[in-house]
């Protein structure tokens, strides 16, 4: 009996060990305790999992949720788009050149430990309680990531391409863009999976600080007035916008690339 019952302790032990499963069962596991919890020790107005379920539709279909959603993720992107053009172009200038590597490295790195939320007070400053200030924060908060794996990936080029470039008298530019680019393109996605992340908690930090139109002050606003569902909705929409910029990347990393592979046990 012993022996009849191992295959389907090993077909329970494969399931157990399914990533997708595992996920699934964890996620089921805490929303059953969130929603146990709250409604057994929490006031009425905190936030639920079948509140935030009923509040969906209505929060969707609301005006004021959807221009905020738009103003937010606009801005998020215009940010992200601006930081990879000045991120790449410094993360490949401190990658290729010593002078630079060593004048510049040093700032980087710490202005990449700084916490967003110092940088905050000398945006209102310099730029007023405007998206302006929002701007600059999303820029503050996602070009260190760039520009450090862009500097990365260029000083990871070996140098037998260059040579190859060189025997072919191609220009120093023409290497860049030919030969040193595509061979950091690893380091460069790596940075954009990091900068999308940053940019996008910039925004919402900037909206919270700030009080400026946007998800942050949305979420603030419906924290504030106990109204805790309709601020999960926000939430769960950041949350699918960051995972959505990873499905993204790595779609694009397999349909362009395609002789970069990531190793799926990291995964």
């Amino acid at each position: 009996m012993a022996v009849a019952a191992l295959p389907s302790f090993t077909r329970v032990a494969r399931g157990a060990a399914n990533p997708a499963a595992s996920r699934l069962i964890a996620g089921a596991v805490i929303l059953a305790v969130w929603e146990i919890v709250v409604r057994l020790a929490a006031p009425d107005f905190v936030a639920r999992p079948s509140g935030i379920l009923a509040a969906i539709p209505r929060v969707l279909s609301s005006w004021s949720f959807l221009k905020a959603a738009w103003i937010t993720l606009a801005a998020t992107a215009e940010g992200l788009v601006a930081a990879l053009i000045l991120g790449t172009a410094l993360g490949l200038w401190i990658g290729r050149s010593k002078v630079a590597d060593r004048s510049l490295r040093l700032w980087v790195s710490s202005f990449n430990a700084m916490p967003m939320i110092v940088a905050l007070p000398l945006m209102s400053l310099w730029f007023g309680y405007t998206s302006g200030a929002r701007f600059a924060t999303i820029i503050f908060a996602a070009i260190f990531a760039v520009i450090i794996n862009a500097a990365e990936g260029a000083q990871s080029v070996p140098v037998e391409y260059l040579e190859v470039a060189g025997s072919f008298r191609a220009s120093r530019w023409r290497a860049l863009i030919e030969v040193v680019v595509p061979a950091s393109m690893p380091y460069l996605l790596a940075g954009l999976r990091l900068a999308a992340g940053r940019a996008l908690i910039g925004a919402v930090v900037a909206e919270f600080f700030l009080a400026i139109p946007g998800l942050g002050y949305f979420i603030l606003f419906n924290s504030r007035t106990y109204h805790q569902n309709e601020a999960f909705v926000a939430v769960l929409l950041l949350a699918g916008f960051g995972v959505g910029c990873d499905v993204l990347i790595n779609a694009a990393t397999r349909r362009y690339l395609p002789w970069y592979r990531r190793d799926e046990g990291q995964t």
